[in-house]
């Protein structure tokens, strides 16, 4: 089926995809002829990326064709038409019934010739449309013309449909009702030259809904649409058009297939027996994966295995055969919705009625129930002693699900209200913040209440909205009776236990925590979760051996499920704060997944942001990435704002010190936080920009970026040793700035509480910045001793980066002092770790330090030879266009230096100005200097 309708629109989301198919054309101009296959179901938006990549400005000459099912036996039918296509002969025959190896090798040669004549002037790409309905023949053809290519700037493309997510829009039926058997052979032959449309996510869908119809969809509707469409563009823009606007402002709408989907799927039920018939529409009203045995008591067969067969030939259900039991589900949640919107609504009663006495799951069972019932008060209390159940499990995705559910069954306004409040409080420890907030208004519309400001300050703390949060949980402590309600005083407990740890106000934590513990119950998720921070929160105050009890006693009483998730964080991240980050990687994986403990997405993130600095801390440079990446991409979707920096500082680092700027200023972009965030999210934002500034060279930006922290009120634990590793950046950065005073005095204090810690790694961290502070001073030998002090605190540390990074200052502080043989072999140490963790602007430093030097480096091309080593070094740096303040950074000497280098360089080569310099350097790469 063409994809070209809604073209533009369906190229939201693609960005990859199209910058896949851009560097294969670029491949092609650069004379390296190619073939590629654009795949992807029907409606996903092939045609249209390649459409986008191929009449852009810098596009290609464009010969199209398309196949179509009625001529897929015709023997070089396709070529046929693309001889005609790219000028050939119209009198030209290549088709034929059947064609022989020579016909095939006879078309190829022809179409080598037409496209090696059209690809003159410009790059030529070839179009085959439908690829899939193209005869074998053709293909094998263009596959023989592409070979015989050499430099020809030709590009192939092939666009075929997959329809393995789903039937297609027409019937299964008559002597086409699918593609050549050896043309599927084929492009399954081009896997690695496949590019596919990536499928919308829902900030995609939230994009394209407004650009094509002017609707403005919830993040958290758009979510449900993807899943139902499974994110293509065409039948997303189809139930735009075909449903009442006024759907999408419901809470999870109950969506249908598209007309047109719909119409094709009971087209192929109507043609199945009455069995398999009854077995798809038993399937549809069973959750996805239901055994077969479940499937055929529902549909009433005694034998089901042939109405099975008969189902899966149909293309409506798929079998998945495990040992000891064989699983239906459907091959596109469009088919599910056009089976079950079929079936009458009294069918579709008896269904439900009969599934909630055949499962024996109670969620379940409650769920068939509420299916067919409108407002029913005995199920709707059902629901919730179910949601409860769930609640002690800390399934809070569930629970919320339920209550929302038993909210809307419940006629006492009262009730109502209350559950609804408990489901959005849930929704928050799922961490679903925007599915929150869509109810957020309504919720501000309720009585005051105290249960009502707990849930709005919860989610105030999630969107990091500090002040806001002190209010509301204010107020809810106040107006909270600690005789009738201790259960909701916990609950006040542990939020402000979160808003303490949003300040990093660690005594308070502690307090806040430990009244959680003597009013809730030892099961309450209250006093669990607050449990699970309080070993943090001592930890942070320097009391680490109370923090390791604390977590032992926890993991002792812990009866695993969804909570265990957050002692596994919590104990953690307490691990990469005391030095221990094998241990701490090891708990923090196991604190990421959620789906098979059914665990909190917002700890999940947490743990991925603390998981991404470990592995960083251990030199895993690419997992980190990784896991970096996967925390960012959830958060869009999750919205938690208060974990939002610290998924993005990770990113920033690793990119900056690869020197991919882009990326690093995109993540930075992403980590920026305001006045009215928490210290918990200001601290990494800070980080971040200060990293990257160090990384870049601009060490007075990295001062500037690390200036609110300086000037943070909660000191304690922000200067704990081990949690944020700030001040030696900063007091780096004032040493390179020529502050060295300002750093002394900054510096003292941290390095006591370091000392007294016993914290190894932060002793190495300040010990580079004491060792450069005194050389700045003149004594080399001191700072010798400082610079290998550092080193042996790190010594037995898996961490490769803080090594990496005091070598590098130790290198550079011996070259400054003229040492110069000394630094060379600890320069090249930093090299080599810095080029094994994949810190390319390092390294490149790292190669300017050891020139600046002089050892063991040649003199280079001729017109450099009469510069010193030093000299060389300055003059690659501003020749790049570094300013002068930048070069003294570079190379740790004053501007001063810089400007006294530049002289003599202008005089020995004989130039006046900077451009010149740059010019003559282009000339000696180009082997042209004199």
């Amino acid at each position: 089926m063409d994809d070209r309708p809604d073209q533009q629109r369906s190229l939201i989301g693609q960005a990859g995809p199209s910058a896949e198919l851009n560097r294969r054309l670029d491949a092609v101009r650069a004379g390296r002829p190619a073939m590629a296959l654009v795949e992807g179901p029907a409606g996903s938006g092939k045609t249209a990326l390649a459409e986008q990549v191929l009449t852009a400005p810098t596009g290609a000459r464009t010969v199209r064709v398309s196949g179509v099912p009625w001529e897929s036996g015709l023997a070089l039918g396709v070529a046929q038409q693309l001889a005609r296509a790219s000028g050939a002969d119209p009198g030209l025959r290549l088709a034929a019934p059947a064609a022989t190896p020579h016909d095939i090798l006879d078309a190829a040669e022809r179409l080598h010739r037409l496209w090696a004549a059209l690809e003159h002037q410009e790059p030529l790409a070839v179009v085959v449309d439908d690829a899939h309905w193209a005869d074998p023949e053709s293909l094998r053809a263009i596959a023989s013309a592409t070979r015989a290519m050499t430099t020809e700037r030709v590009l192939v493309l092939l666009i075929a449909r997959d329809d393995a997510e789903g039937p297609a829009e027409v019937p299964a039926e008559g002597p086409h009702d699918s593609a050549p058997g050896q043309t599927l052979e084929f492009l399954d032959g081009l896997h690695r030259q496949t590019v596919r449309p990536d499928p919308l996510g829902p900030g995609d869908t939230v994009a394209l809904a407004r650009r094509s119809h002017g609707i403005a969809l919830s993040l958290p509707t758009a979510r449900h649409l993807c899943r139902h469409t499974l994110g293509n563009p065409r039948h997303i823009i189809r139930l735009l058009s075909e449903l009442p606007r006024e759907t999408w402002q419901e809470w999870q709408p109950a969506l249908p297939a598209p007309a047109r989907y719909a119409s094709a799927v009971r087209g192929r039920l109507a043609r199945c027996g009455d069995a398999a018939r009854a077995l798809a529409e038993a399937c549809a009203v069973l959750d996805d994966g239901a055994p077969v045995a479940e499937a055929a008591a529902l549909a009433g067969i005694a034998d089901p295995l042939p109405a099975v067969d008969e189902a899966v030939a149909a293309g409506l259900l798929r079998a998945a055969v495990e040992p000891g039991r064989t699983l239906l589900s459907f091959p596109h949640p469009l088919v599910r919705a056009a089976v079950l919107t079929g079936i009458g609504l009294t069918g579709r009663r008896a269904l439900h009625l009969r599934a909630a006495d055949i499962t024996d799951d109670p969620g379940r069972r409650l769920a068939h129930r509420v299916a067919v019932t409108t407002a029913d008060a005995s199920l709707a209390d059902e629901l919730d002693r179910y949601a409860a159940e769930r609640a002690s499990a800390g399934e809070w995705a569930a629970v919320a699900d339920t209550l929302v559910t038993a909210s809307r069954l419940t006629p006492a306004r009262a009730a109502r209200q209350d559950r609804l409040l408990r489901a959005v409080d849930a929704m928050i420890g799922a961490g679903d913040i925007p599915r929150a907030v869509l109810f957020a208004a309504e919720l501000e519309s309720f009585p005051a209440s105290t249960l009502r400001d707990v849930v709005l300050g919860y989610l105030a703390i999630m969107r990091g909205r500090s002040a806001e949060a002190d209010t509301l949980l204010t107020q809810a402590w106040e107006r909270c009776d600690p005789e009738r309600r201790p259960d909701l005083r916990a609950k006040i407990c542990q939020r402000r236990v979160l808003h303490a740890l949003g300040r990093w106000d660690t005594p308070e934590l502690v307090v806040w925590a430990r009244r959680a513990l003597d009013l809730a119950d030892p099961a309450d998720p209250s006093a669990i979760e607050s449990e699970a921070v309080l070993g943090l929160g001592l930890a942070a105050m320097g009391r680490s051996a109370e923090a390791v009890a604390a977590y032992e006693s926890a993991v002792a009483k812990d009866s695993g499920g969804a909570q265990s998730q957050r002692f596994l964080l919590g104990r953690g991240w307490v691990n990469l704060a005391l030095d221990a980050p094998e241990a701490a990687r090891r708990q923090l994986e196991e604190a990421v997944p959620t789906g098979y403990r059914m665990g909190s997405t917002r700890i999940s993130l947490w743990a991925q942001a603390w998981l991404a600095r470990t592995q960083f801390a251990l030199g895993s440079w690419q997992e980190a990435l990784e896991t970096a990446e996967r925390a960012a991409a959830r958060l869009a979707e999750a919205g938690i704002e208060f974990v939002r920096p610290m998924a993005h500082w990770t990113g920033a680092q690793i990119h900056a010190l690869r020197g991919d700027w882009e990326s690093a200023d995109h993540h930075l972009r992403q980590s920026a936080v305001g006045l009215h965030h928490y210290e918990v999210m200001a601290v990494p934002a800070a980080l971040a920009r200060a990293q990257v500034a160090e990384a870049r060279g601009e060490y007075a930006r990295a001062v500037e970026a690390l200036a609110p922290v300086v000037r943070l009120p909660h000191r304690a634990g922000i200067d704990e040793p081990g949690f944020w590793p700030w001040p030696d950046v900063y007091a780096n950065a004032l040493v390179m700035t020529h502050r060295v005073e300002e750093a002394d005095a900054f510096l003292t204090p941290y390095e006591k509480l370091a000392e007294a810690r016993g914290h190894r790694s932060t002793l190495a961290r300040l010990g580079l910045v004491r060792g450069r502070i005194t050389a700045a001073r003149g004594d080399v030998t001191a700072a010798r001793e400082r610079f290998e002090t550092a080193l042996a605190h790190l010594a037995g540390l898996p961490l490769p980066y803080d090594r990496a990074r005091v070598n590098f200052a130790y290198g550079q502080t011996l070259r400054r002092a003229g040492k110069r043989r000394d630094a060379d072999t600890v320069l090249k140490n930093a090299r080599d770790a810095y080029s094994t963790l994949g810190a390319r602007t390092y390294v490149e430093r790292c190669d300017r330090e050891l020139q600046a030097g002089g050892v063991n480096s040649s003199r280079g091309v001729p017109a450099l030879s009469r510069l010193t080593a030093q000299e060389r070094a300055v003059a690659r740096l501003v020749a790049a266009g570094a300013s002068n303040q930048r070069a003294a950074s570079e190379l740790f000497i004053s501007v001063k230096t810089v400007q006294y280098h530049l002289t003599r360089i202008y005089a020995k080569l004989g130039i006046r100005s900077r451009g010149e310099l740059a010019a003559r350097f282009r000339e000696d790469a180009d082997g042209t200097g004199r």
